[in-house]
C-alpha cells in the first residue's frame, strides 16, 4: 500500500518547506520554498557551514548585504541540484512596503541565478503580500519573472494577486490557526475544529473555490502546517509546501486519503467577487484583524531573522 505522502501525490505538487538538503533527498519534493528564517536555522548546522566559508572565502570585500543575499542564492542553487522543479528565494522583509525597491532586488536575483546558469522558470521570487509587494509582482510578471507572494492570510490578498497575474501565492494555514487558537483561549476545541473544520484549511479552500471558479491561473500553495490533519484537509490544492518533520509522518502512514479540493466543485462554494482596487485591499485587510496581525507579525519575523543572518555572516568573516 502506498504511503500518505505517495497517494497526497496523486492530487497536489509536494514541495519541501526547508533549508535542509538532506530531507529534500529524502522525501524527493517537485520544489523547495526557503526563507530568511529557515536559511537562518540551517546555515548554524556544521553540515552547511561550508556553503557561507566559501561564499566568505570567494567574496571578501563584499558587504554584509550582499554576501547575505548571495548566501541565499548559494543554498537556492544547491537545492535546484537536488528537487526536479523550482526554488522559492525570497526578497529582504525590509524591503515589504517599498514597490521600486522589491522590484529592483528580485531582478538582482534572478541575475545572481541566470550568472549561475539557471533558467528564470525554476526561479520563484518570494515576495509577502503587502499592496506593495503585490504591485512589485505586477512588474515583474510582465518581464517574465515569476513571483511567489507569501504571508497571505486571506481572501482579499488573494484576489489582489490573482489581478497582478502572480505565478503562485503562498496562503498559510498554520499561521491562521494559531491565531483563532490563542483568541479563543480556554474555549478553543481543537476536536471541532480539526481537518475540514480548521480555520487556516478554510481560508485556503475558500481561495481555492474563488479562484477556480473564475479560471484563475495562479497557483495555490498551502503552506505553514502544523499537523498532518490540516495537509491532508487540503489534499488536491495545487500545491503544498511541507516540513520535513510532516514529510516524514506522511512517509510513515499509509492509511487512505481522499481528494478534499476539486475544481469540478469549486462554483458551489466560490462566493462573490471582490474588488481588487488598493482602497477596496486595504479596507478589506483592515476588516480583518487575523490577516492584519499576521501580516505585521510575519514580516516583523522575517526582519528579524534576516538581522541574525547578516549578525551571523559578520561574526563569521572576523578573524578568530
Amino acid at each position: 500500500m502506498p504511503s500518505q505522502l505517495d497517494a497526497l501525490r496523486q492530487y497536489t505538487t509536494v514541495v519541501a518547506d526547508t533549508g535542509d538538503f538532506e530531507a529534500m533527498r529524502a522525501h524527493r519534493p517537485t520544489d523547495a520554498t526557503t526563507n530568511p528564517s529557515l536559511i537562518l536555522k540551517a546555515v548554524q548546522k556544521p553540515a552547511y557551514r561550508p556553503l557561507l566559508d566559501k561564499l566568505l572565502a570567494g567574496h571578501p570585500g563584499a558587504a554584509t548585504a550582499e554576501l547575505a543575499e548571495r548566501l541565499l542564492v548559494a543554498f537556492g542553487l544547491e537545492i535546484l541540484g537536488i528537487v526536479p522543479g523550482r526554488v522559492s528565494t525570497e526578497v529582504d522583509a525590509r524591503l515589504s512596503f517599498d514597490t521600486q525597491a522589491t522590484i529592483e532586488r528580485a531582478r538582482r536575483l534572478v541575475a545572481r541565478y541566470r550568472h549561475a546558469g539557471i533558467d528564470r522558470e525554476r526561479i520563484l521570487i518570494k515576495i509577502a503580500s503587502t499592496w506593495e509587494g503585490i504591485q512589485a509582482a505586477r512588474v515583474l510578471q510582465r518581464e517574465g519573472i515569476r513571483c511567489n507572494l507569501t504571508l497571505l492570510f486571506s481572501l482579499p490578498q488573494a484576489v489582489a494577486c490573482a489581478d497582478a497575474g502572480v505565478q503562485l501565492i503562498s496562503p498559510f494555514v498554520g499561521r491562521i490557526y494559531d491565531w483563532y487558537k490563542k483568541a479563543a483561549g480556554a474555549q478553543w476545541d481543537e476536536a471541532a475544529h480539526a481537518g475540514a473544520q480548521d480555520p487556516g484549511v478554510q481560508s485556503v479552500a475558500r481561495i481555492y473555490n474563488y479562484y477556480k471558479a473564475r479560471g484563475i491561473q495562479t497557483e495555490i500553495m498551502g503552506a505553514s502546517f502544523r499537523n498532518k490533519s490540516q495537509i491532508l484537509a487540503l489534499a488536491g490544492c495545487d500545491l503544498l509546501t511541507i516540513s520535513p518533520e510532516l514529510l516524514g509522518e506522511l512517509a510513515a502512514a499509509d492509511a487512505p486519503i481522499e481528494r478534499r479540493l476539486d475544481p469540478a466543485h469549486a462554483a458551489q462554494a466560490a462566493g462573490d467577487t471582490l474588488p481588487c482596487d488598493e482602497i477596496s485591499f486595504r479596507s478589506l485587510l483592515n476588516q480583518d484583524a487575523m490577516a492584519t496581525e499576521k501580516l505585521a507579525e510575519g514580516i516583523r519575523v522575517f526582519v528579524a531573522d534576516a538581522i541574525k543572518l547578516e549578525a551571523l555572516i559578520d561574526a563569521a568573516r572576523r578573524p578568530a
